[in-house]
């Protein structure tokens, strides 16, 4: 700080040259004297000071407080003030005008050259925070995306430009009001208002980021989809006394993601409707064709058809209306279903004996040359369970079971109610060809079929209706295969239906 310029503000003259002296002694320059607040103003305006030694007790209309008052806020000059009184009320006035030092005479030259040090040095720090603080404040408010600050209390104490033009509010308004209340963000899909972030990082002290489909209720009610994240500030290296957020506009990226997202689904339901087109085709003309074939039979035979060949036509075409009927079920089943018209009504109802009646309608129906082997390992099997549903749901895997099995193969059905957990669990096993593992993981896709089920009939609805009903029952089903070996599916069902009786709810 050697050779620093530094004006002498002092009202006895004799005592300005001795500090002027002091102060050359010291190394210092002195850029002049003065006496009284105006002529101090002038000169430290004409010899542009590093330092101002300002004595309290001034000639004129003006102390020195009143005049350090000045020079500090037209030349931003520190000052260092000299006064004989160190009475409380003459430090408090002094304070206000934030002093880099205070010396009470008499004064060393030593003590002189502390407070002088100290006051240069003082300054230059505040010099350089202050274009910290500036550079900091232009880089934020040129920022594209928006910043927030907030202080420990939750309060705005910062907006930059960019944050004014997404939420709708001004700085000048929003300082000092709830953050929660400027950052107002809800959950996109379901609209809740979420936990706001500032809140977060006060209570867990650490850096959020929030999820995917967050957006941002601007002042005017407007929404936009955003993506965030709020950080800590911390003074020292434990104690938190404020927040960062920063945000950006998704608007335009959401849209495209949406666009693509829409475009996709097109594609996909395009290929699902050429798929139904071929499947349920090929599935209608097969019947149709035993029908025909029935039917030209018996006008080509005529009287002379015997009772026993009539009997044949007769049972193919029923099997063939049998097939066409539940194809019809399985296509109105999936089409209330993809329009979520598929309606769940829980009832009390005994599973065991649902589970003897399904089997012995199933057998009647199918006529099957498999063994179904129905075993239950619980004594109450009492459940509230939509049992339309659950007529699909087995149904499809009783019939896929006995499909895929060789003739005489046995089917086991297994019944388990567990009262601790409150679920009811069912097994359906067979040892016919099994599941190729590559086509395990798609088995529940629409119209999808298994590669090694060959010319064995089938539309690849049966366990997507499976999968809509145990949905439906807020369950699980899983499945274990091995080629050659069998497969084995197991469900599992909510024992009680969390959905009230009296209610019925459209999934």
């Amino acid at each position: 700080m050697d050779q620093a310029k530094i004006l002498v503000v002092e009202d006895e003259v004799i005592v300005a040259r001795t500090i002027a002296s002091q102060l050359s002694q010291l190394g210092y320059i002195v850029t002049g004297t003065a006496s009284s607040g105006k002529v101090a103003i002038a000169k430290a305006s004409e010899t542009q000071p590093e330092l101002v030694l300002m004595d309290i007790i001034l000639k004129g209309d003006m102390d020195g407080i009143a005049t350090a008052t000045q020079i500090r806020e037209q030349l931003d000059v520190p000052v260092i003030y000299l006064t004989a009184y160190g009475d409380d009320h003459t430090l408090e006035r002094a304070k206000i005008t934030q002093p880099f030092g205070y010396i009470v005479k008499p004064f060393t030259t030593k003590d002189l050259k502390i407070a002088i040090e100290i006051g240069l040095l003082k300054h230059q720090l505040e010099r350089e925070l202050r274009e910290n603080r500036d550079q900091l404040a232009t880089l934020l408010n040129s920022m594209s995306d928006a910043v927030i600050a907030a202080n420990e209390q939750g309060k705005v104490t910062f907006m930059n430009p960019a944050a004014e033009v997404l939420t709708g509010w001004q700085q000048k308004d929003a300082l000092g009001n709830e953050a929660a209340r400027i950052f107002h963000i809800v959950d996109e899909v379901t609209e809740t208002t979420l936990e706001n972030p500032v809140t977060k990082v006060l209570q867990e002290q650490q850096v959020v980021y929030l999820g995917e489909f967050t957006s941002l209720i601007t002042k005017n009610g407007k929404i936009v989809p955003i993506g965030d994240s709020a950080s800590p500030l911390k003074r020292g290296s434990d104690h938190i006394n404020g927040v960062v957020v920063v945000f950006w506009d998704l608007s335009e990226g959401r849209e495209t993601k949406l666009l693509e997202q829409a475009l996709e689904k097109e594609q996909e339901l395009n290929h699902l409707k050429s798929l139904f087109i071929s499947t349920v085709s090929h599935e209608f003309r097969n019947p149709l064709t035993v029908v025909q074939t029935a039917v030209e039979l018996m006008e080509m035979q005529g009287a002379n058809l015997t009772d026993t060949k009539r009997g044949i036509y007769l049972k193919r075409i029923q099997g063939a209306v049998q097939s066409m009927e539940q194809l019809m079920e399985e296509v109105l089943f999936m089409g209330r279903a993809e329009a979520e018209k598929l309606i769940f009504n829980p009832a009390p109802l005994n599973l065991e004996q649902f589970c003897r009646e399904l089997i012995e309608d199933f057998l009647i129906v199918k006529s099957s040359v498999c063994e179904i082997v129905f075993t239950c390992h619980s004594e109450n099997t009492s459940a509230v369970m939509d049992e339309g549903l659950l007529h699909y749901l087995f149904a499809n895997l009783l019939s896929n079971a006995v499909k895929y099995s060789p003739k005489g193969g046995k089917i086991q059905f297994d019944l388990i109610c567990n009262p601790i957990e409150k679920v009811a669990i069912f097994y359906i096993q067979d040892r016919g060809m099994g599941i190729p593992e590559p086509d395990q993981a798609r088995l529940f896709e629409s119209f999808y079929r298994a590669s090694n089920v060959k010319s064995i009939q089938g539309t690849g609805l049966g366990l997507v209706i499976v999968k809509r009903c145990v949905d439906a029952h807020r369950g699980q089903i899983s499945v274990t295969s091995e080629v050659g070996v069998g497969t084995k599916f197991a469900v599992i069902l909510p024992l009680n239906s969390e959905l009230s009786l009296t209610e019925a709810s459209e999934l």
